[in-house]
């Protein structure tokens, strides 16, 4: 059945209808591009993580400022639709080099690096123009739904990856990615949303973000949790691929059809979030979600024994953490979509991500050191620890007794 929301709420639908497919193309790029790095590439542990660094640090770099010139210049639709059609020339570059075998670690990582500010300058726009299609009582159903199809795009996209990697190799898989930026491209320029003033510059226009931030006392332990998280989740993330290929001897086409089925769990999470935060609250659904999304990764170190057993611990791990992580992004997308006054949202994604998307290529760079010195495997078992404790900095604030959706800030 389709929701009611999309059928009553056009330019929603249609933008839907572009980032569900897109979001099948991150999924196949997510597992081709680091199996392109270790299958052609032969990639070290190190390697790895450089990788990933190089895609992670435009966050670190740029946010702030993106959010800043966005609040100012406006135009957040067609920022996206350079940014979509920039992302898809950088991928197509891939496989054209692998063409002429002039694939090199040094175009893997501009391309990722590229990517990451066209990424940047996206998401710091994207999160205007979601409160711009959908009224404000309706934000926790607009983002379960945002977010079940990309629930749905972890249960199709790592299976369709694995198997084109297997089938017509890593680089031409990527091509799927850059089909799926244009297609985004063209439903963006389809729809023209009424979107919130700009802000003249003024004393104080570049860190207004940062200070709201800091200063709120819901959205700043939020930060911190997550940014704990992504921070030990990177660490994992980075060698995960290589692990499971070449220490678990899981095939690309095996790996994705796991990962795929395993993120059924974040497809049941999107459907079952609204329920849980009608029941429990907003907050400690938050709370809870900060919790099931690590937890279950444990089992990826924990992993051994016959092949049967090692493939259940991978679709558990998948299938747990993919619940866990609907269950937060909904929630607190839905705290902040109605919390943080428009003027300022996009300064405020910008000096957000700034700290929780500005610590994952730290965690990536961290996680391709301590695997090249430790070990892939201990490293495993420290990301996945660390990343639990993340919950705790939400345990003294206000999240903890909020059970609806705030009232906006001023």
């Amino acid at each position: 059945m389709i929701p009611a929301l999309l059928r009553e709420n056009r330019p929603f639908r249609v933008y839907f209808a572009g980032q569900a497919v897109s979001l099948i193309g991150d999924q196949v790029s997510l597992i081709a591009l680091p199996l392109v790095a270790v299958l052609v590439l032969h990639a070290t542990p190190a390697e790895m993580g450089y990788l990933t660094t190089a895609a992670l640090v435009p966050n670190l770099l740029f946010s702030l400022h993106a959010g800043a010139m966005i609040d100012r210049r406006g135009r957040r639709r067609q920022t996206m639709i350079v940014a979509d059609l920039g992302r898809a020339a950088l991928l197509a570059t891939i496989p054209v080099a692998y063409a002429f075998d002039a694939l090199t670690f040094g175009q893997l990582y501009a391309v990722g690096f590229l990517i990451g500010i066209f990424s940047v300058l996206f998401n710091v726009s994207a999160s205007t123009l979601f409160i711009s299609l959908v009224p404000r009582e309706r934000y926790v159903e607009a983002s379960s739904i945002e977010n079940g199809s990309r629930a749905a795009s972890f249960v199709g996209g790592p299976s369709l990856g694995g198997l084109l990697v297997q089938a017509v190799s890593g680089p031409v898989a990527l091509a799927v990615d850059a089909v799926s930026f244009v297609v985004s491209a063209l439903t963006l320029s389809r729809i023209k949303p009424d979107e919130p003033e700009t802000e003249p510059v003024q004393r104080g226009h570049l860190t207004a973000g940062i200070r709201y931030v800091f200063g709120s006392p819901l959205v700043r332990p939020a930060l911190w949790a997550v940014t704990t998280i992504n921070f030990f989740n990177f660490i994992f993330f980075a060698l995960f691929i290589l692990y499971a290929n070449r220490y678990l001897h899981v095939g690309p086409g095996v790996l994705g059809v796991v990962l795929g089925t395993g993120a059924l769990g974040g497809l049941l999470g999107a459907f079952l979030t609204g329920r849980i935060v009608r029941r429990i609250g907003v907050g400690p659904a938050f709370i809870l979600g900060c919790v099931l999304f690590p937890v279950p990764l444990v089992l990826v170190p924990l992993a051994g024994g016959g092949r049967g057993l090692v493939l259940a611990c991978l679709f558990l791990a998948e299938f747990g953490s993919g619940f866990g992580v609907m269950l937060l992004d909904i929630s607190f997308g839905s705290i902040s979509a109605a919390l943080v006054p428009d003027r300022l949202r996009s300064r405020v994604s910008g000096a957000f991500n700034v700290v929780n998307f500005g610590v994952r290529p730290l965690g990536a760079f961290a996680g391709g050191i301590l695997g090249a010195t430790i070990g892939v495997r201990p490293t495993l078992w420290i990301a996945t620890v660390g990343a639990i404790t993340g919950f705790l900095w939400l345990l003294p604030s206000p999240l903890p007794a909020l059970r609806t959706i705030p009232e906006a800030d001023v």
